[in-house]
């Protein structure tokens, strides 16, 4: 039953964004929430650094390739205390030797396959993308990605035989072996695959990366692409012995967090490249859309990226985690501002949840000295409606039913009127007090479900939450968990 579940690994010519923290946060939650339900987890991220483009930026910053990446590398690790994250591994794929030799594993392996060869090539290059495309994938001659004119590159590399695995690859597509979420994206992979595969190129000339990358095993000429580098870390990070037994051939579930723009390269470059080195396949791969500043894509180059630790460092992680997770849309691009940060904040946190758990124990300590009254009946409903809609990668969802429950909450104590009911008790009337305490005990059953099933979504706000409202016949003293901003 483990469930092993990973990021895509960012290039380090730049520092962190928003939408790298987007990712992150997502890939924790799912981390975070099966831990909760108890099943066995392990959370990789890390960085993607043999990239011709770390080789280009370190030259404009006038570093040292080693250096510049390894200080990016660093920021991006940095992020963990920053936004709470819970990730069990960090790959570095310049310096850990877990990858160059998984990644040379692999090849030998393909190579073995018959599915590599080489060949001179003539191609039109995004530097941005790293990818090659065809003219007729381009928009008005333009990258789709990065709305630049791209390169007329002519090399001599090696080639992968993708065209072999077209039909493997679109029956686990269509059979659902390899799950693509939201079914929009399933569909533009199967629309990709049923056109027909053609045939990728998979390395550099080391001379044009300045003999920065993996060497192809037995050509030194040559280093490995780097997206067929980058994607072997979701193994390379196993390694060959228990860790990889464990989370890839017997995990239950073999999840990739990623970004619209590198659907095709999860959904149909990576399981050729496993089945050709005869190795189990993701068994899903969750899609999440593009953050924007003004309807532009978060870009460093663009002048608009966003730092993800600036935010924290001034409206806490619970305020950003609560904003990427509740406000981001599962099918379109989400405009980002600090306003609508901060009005999420207000709204769901401070008056929100934050307000219910406060009035709850005030209540609780004013009518019965902070001793919770014993109430029958289970709670669950929540707990479910959460696990549904994780299982469809609908973060918004999961906390829109989160909030769902507060607000129910809210409402069921304007509608009770404890206080008014405490008054009848104090006049003698029995029967209230019984009501009181139905009250009282229902509402403290609630929120701790509610404050529960939000630990995965907020784990510091949540534990400061859990700790006032105690889990036994008592509870402690309210302060305000989200305070204005």
């Amino acid at each position: 039953m483990s469930f092993y579940v990973t990021t895509a690994i960012p290039y380090v010519n730049a520092a962190p964004h928003l939408g790298h923290a987007l990712e992150l946060v997502q890939a924790d939650v799912l981390a975070r929430h099966r831990r909760l339900r108890g099943q066995p987890v392990r959370f990789l991220t890390g960085t993607d650094e043999n990239a011709l483009k770390n080789v280009t930026a370190a030259a404009a910053a006038g570093a040292a390739v080693p250096d510049f990446v390894a200080a990016n590398a660093d920021r991006f690790a940095a992020l963990r205390p920053v936004l709470d994250l819970s990730f069990d591994d960090f790959i570095r794929t310049s310096q850990d030797p877990r990858h160059a030799a998984g990644v040379e594993a692999l090849w030998r392996r393909t190579a073995a396959a018959g599915d590599l060869y080489r060949r001179d090539y003539q191609g039109l290059y995004c530097p941005g993308c790293e990818q090659f495309y065809e003219p007729a994938e381009l928009a008005a001659g333009r990258c789709p990605e990065h709305g630049t004119e791209p390169e007329t590159v002519t090399e001599s590399n090696w080639f992968f035989r993708l065209s072999r695995y077209t039909g493997r690859i679109l029956a686990a597509l269509e059979s659902g072996e390899v799950r693509v979420e939201p079914a929009a994206r399933r569909n533009e992979v199967l629309a990709f695959v049923r056109a027909g595969l053609r045939d990728i190129s998979v390395s550099r000339p080391a001379a044009r990366a300045g003999g920065w990358g993996i060497p192809v095993p037995g050509d030194p000429s040559q280093v490995v692409y780097v997206w067929w580098d980058a994607l072997a870390n979701y193994v390379t990070a196993l390694g060959d012995g228990e860790l990889y037994r464990r989370w890839w051939l017997d995990a239950a579930e073999r999840v990739h967090v990623i970004g619209k723009g590198i659907v095709r390269f999860h959904a149909v470059y990576w399981p050729a490249l496993l089945l050709s080195a005869g190795r189990p396949l993701p068994t899903t791969i969750f899609v999440h859309e593009y953050l924007t500043v003004d309807g532009a894509k978060l870009s460093k180059s663009a002048g608009n990226a966003v730092d993800p630790a600036d935010l924290a460092g001034r409206f806490g992680s619970d305020a950003l985690r609560w904003w990427l997770l509740r406000d981001v849309a599962p099918l379109g691009d989400t405009d980002f501002t600090e306003e609508r940060l901060l009005h999420r904040y207000h709204q769901d946190l401070a008056n929100g949840i934050g307000n219910l758990v406060n009035r709850t124990i005030g209540l609780v300590h004013r009518c019965r000295g902070g001793r919770v009254p014993r109430v029958a009946g289970t709670h669950g409903a929540l707990a479910g409606a959460v696990d549904r809609a994780l299982a469809a990668f609908d973060l918004r969802a999961a906390t829109g039913a989160i909030w769902a429950a507060v607000a129910a909450g809210n409402r069921q104590v304007e509608a009770a009127r404890p206080w008014d009911l405490a008054k009848r008790e104090a006049a003698g009337d029995t029967a209230a007090g019984d009501d009181l305490d139905a009250v009282l005990g229902g509402l403290v059953a609630s929120c701790r479900e509610i404050v529960r099933e939000l630990s995965p979504f907020l784990p510091s706000g949540a534990a400061r939450l859990a700790a006032q409202l105690g889990d036994g016949d008592r509870v402690g003293t309210a302060a305000p968990v989200f305070p204005r901003r």
